[in-house]
Order: structure tokens, then sequence, then C-alpha cells
């Protein structure tokens, strides 16, 4: 079963996520650990209560093993239970509730993305490092908002200037960019993911803001967004755990096969699906075949031996990912159109903050495995 939001400007990911999934199937030869694969694919809408109507269906209807997908953290959250109930496999192939990875981490759940912390760690991290003072903070109203900003307030470790908390799916930016403006800030960090990223900085753009204050965004700026902000985006900085300009085999040819396919460059967020399915393969492998053998599945998936475009990495004890994170910035190619440089490491095998709250052995005790 793969589950995604499909719809609308922020839908973007999950066709992207969906993209990645399909191309692994196609290098695995349309099979999952040697099986014949019947793939489900639905919509979730970006809506909790769609979603726990799918998840049902999947489990009780569809009867499937796996379950992949899910953009976002409030629809993880609404059915991650349903899963774990039935003892059927769910790999998020996107979104970083954090709340999985401490009380709620359990031997049915991985990650094929990040703890939702992760990847503004590295940008206050990153910004920190680099001496940038008075920070003004906007992020979105709900879960994985407030995430974004405990993540990036742990590691820039200093008073910021201020914070917004927009309504999610906002458009219109006039009263945030009045009061940024009013404030003064030297830098922004902006968690805007989709098309709310996309309007925001279009009118941060024509307010003449970006003369004044620095942008330091995640989730806004990546190839699948890149074509819809334009040169807009030249001259912002994001922080991410895909270097996509790595000359590795595997990443290359990811890239190639991808665009062939595709017609399109890959995004992060193909790479996560991409390497949701490649887990699942793997699991499959590790099992025999055999799917009922649970404790084979979960071993040979906390592995994380797959080739995957991001390169190696490895699994904490609650089954999310110990990785690398890269500062990028959005620069002007020969012709003055925006392209996407990877400007060096930030975080090395950089681990979650809640893994200490897992008790996956006891866990797993409990349940046999």
């Amino acid at each position: 079963g793969f589950m995604q939001g499909f719809a609308g400007g922020r839908g973007i990911f999950g066709r992207y996520s969906f993209e990645g999934f399909e191309l692994a199937l196609e290098h695995l030869g349309g099979k999952l650990g040697g099986m014949e694969v019947e793939l489900h694919k639905k919509d979730t809408q970006h809506k909790p209560d769609v979603a726990r109507t799918i998840m049902n269906e999947f489990i009780k209807k569809e009867r499937v093993n796996f379950i992949a997908g899910i953009t976002w953290s409030n629809v993880l959250a609404a059915v991650w239970k349903q899963a774990f109930r039935a003892k059927t496999f769910l790999i998020s192939a996107n979104a970083g509730w954090s709340g999985m990875d401490g009380k709620n981490c359990n031997p049915y759940f991985f990650r094929a993305s990040w703890n939702n912390d992760m990847i503004p760690e590295a940008m206050g991290r990153l910004m920190k490092e680099e001496g940038i003072k008075d920070v003004f903070e906007l992020s979105a109203n709900y879960q994985a908002g407030k995430d974004m900003l405990a993540g990036f307030n742990r590691t820039y470790q200093q008073p910021t200037k201020g914070k917004i908390l927009y309504k999610l799916g906002n458009n219109d930016w006039q009263a945030e960019i009045s009061q940024i403006r009013a404030i003064k800030p030297k830098a922004i960090f902006g968690f805007l993911p989709g098309g709310m990223g996309i309007s925001f900085m279009k009118q941060y753009k024509a307010a003449g803001l970006d003369k004044q204050v620095k942008l330091y965004t995640v989730f806004t700026v990546d190839y699948g967004t890149i074509g819809a902000h334009g040169k807009n985006a030249i001259g912002s900085y994001h922080t991410t755990f895909w270097n996509s300009d790595s000359k590795d085999a595997v990443n290359q040819k990811f890239i190639k096969d991808y665009i062939k396919k595709y017609g399109k460059h890959p995004s992060m967020f193909s790479v996560q699906g991409y390497d949701a399915a490649l887990l699942i393969d793997l699991g499959v492998k590790g099992a025999g075949g055999d799917l009922k053998n649970h404790d084979g599945i979960i071993k040979s998936m906390r592995t994380a031996n797959i080739k995957s475009p991001r390169g190696k990495f490895t699994y904490n004890v609650n089954h999310s990912p110990i990785q690398d994170y890269y500062k990028r910035e959005v620069v002007a190619d020969a012709d003055g159109n925006p392209k996407i440089v990877t400007r060096g490491v930030v975080f090395r095998n950089h681990k979650d903050a809640y893994y200490g709250d897992c008790e996956m052995d006891k866990l797993k005790k409990k349940l046999k495995l």
C-alpha cells in the first residue's frame, strides 16, 4: 500500500515520492525481495481522517504486508497506531513527526527520510557556525512546524528576534513581511514547504526584503520546486540530507534514470520514495520471502544495507536514520537561471534527539520478536 497526499500545490511532495518508489521497483525488476508486487496507491488528500480510512482499507480489505508513503506529520500521527496494532510494516517516505522517535517508536515503523528536527538542526548549526545573528523564525502552525523550530533552536543556541507561526496553507504574506521589516532582523529561518514557500519567496523578493534580510530555509527549495521559484530562489540557502552533486555511481544512475523516465530532475522526496522501496526489498530478502517472519524482516531492514542515492546510512535504535546533512545554496547559472549547489557537510552521522526515550528492546520482547 502506498499512501500520499497528491492533490494541489502540497501534492508535489507525494508525486515525487511515488515516482521515486516506482523507479526503485523498475530497478528491482518489478519485484520486492524477488516476489511479485501488487501495488495499491491511494490519495490521503493531506487529511488525517481520509488517511485513517485508507489505512483501514489497506489493512482489513486489501491485507497489505507493507505500507509506505505519508507526507505530513499530522497524518502520520493519525494513522500509525492502526498499522502497529495490525502488525503491518509502515515506512515513512517523508513525515518526520518526532513522536515516532521516542515513546511511540515500535518495531514495525521505519523512516526512509529523517526526524523532523534534524534538517533544521543542521540549519541551526550552520547559522551558528557562520556567526549569523538577529534571526527571525517563520514556521507553519502545526506539529511539524513546531518540530522545525525545536530542532533549529536546539543547535542555534542563541536568542532570536522573534517568530511567527503562520496558518498552514497561507499564501498571502503581506502581514508577515510587514512585521519582519519592522523588526529588522539580519536573517530569516523559514519552514515554508510547497506552495507556501513559493508564494513567500515571490513576495519576499517583490517587497525588496531580500536586499536587507538573508533567507535560510528548510523544505522550501529543492529540485521539485526550483522551477516554480525561478530566479526568486537565487541567493537563498537550505540544508538537507542528500548531496545531489555527489559523483557516486549509485547517485548518478538514480538521477540519470529518473530524468529519462520522468523528464525532470529528482528531488529529495524522490530519494525517500526510492529508498522506501529498497528497504522493503531488503526486509523481504532477509526473511527469505516468508512474510510471516516479522523478526527476520525487522532485523534485515535495520541494517539499512541498501544502495541509496544519499550514500550509506545506518539506523538508530528507534529506526530513525543516522546520516549526513549538507549545506546547499541557490546560485545563478551561466544563463542567469537558478542552480542548486552543495557547499559542504554540516553534520556527519547525525543522530536524532529522541532515541533515548525509545524502549525498542522492551517492546520487541513484549511482542515476542
